[in-house]
């Protein structure tokens, strides 16, 4: 059974898909539920000899993240689920596995849209599919089209 679930939240389609299932299963289940936002780092790199930190960007993005992890865990609240949220900064598969470990998740829930072209999967590749060979317990991907 499924006491502690995790969803990697982002305000997507599938996010919001995954956010309505992730809730359909806590609430059978009687789950804690956990939401996180993923922001990648601020960090870009300018030529080859070194990096340019931008703290106002990391700033706006991290706002930009809080309010969509907000507006998960108010969704989940308006249909009587409780969940606490946070956003975390860094590359996805490994900010959702070290915190699923965090929370001791028994499930982690993501969205995942299927992608048209292959060139678009070749290019972008498979978080989804990642978090699974990674993840510390079962995964669910709830899929839209």
């Amino acid at each position: 059974m499924y006491k502690r679930i995790l969803l990697a939240y982002d305000g997507s389609d599938a996010g919001q898909k995954a956010l309505l299932d992730c809730q359909e299963i806590a609430q059978w289940s009687r789950s804690e539920l956990f939401l996180i936002a993923v922001m990648p780092s601020a960090m870009s790199f300018v030529g080859l000899e070194g990096g340019v930190y931008d703290i106002e960007l990391e700033e706006r993005e991290k706002q930009k993240h809080q309010a969509i992890l907000d507006d998960g865990v108010r969704r989940l609240s308006g249909i009587g689920a409780s969940a606490r949220g946070e956003v975390v900064v860094g590359e996805a598969v490994d900010e959702i596995t070290k915190y699923a470990r965090k929370v001791d998740a028994n499930l982690v829930v993501v969205g995942h849209k299927h992608l048209d072209s292959w060139a678009a999967r070749w290019w972008r590749g498979s978080i989804s599919g990642a978090l699974i060979e990674h993840a510390p317990c079962s995964v669910l991907v709830v899929i839209t089209q």
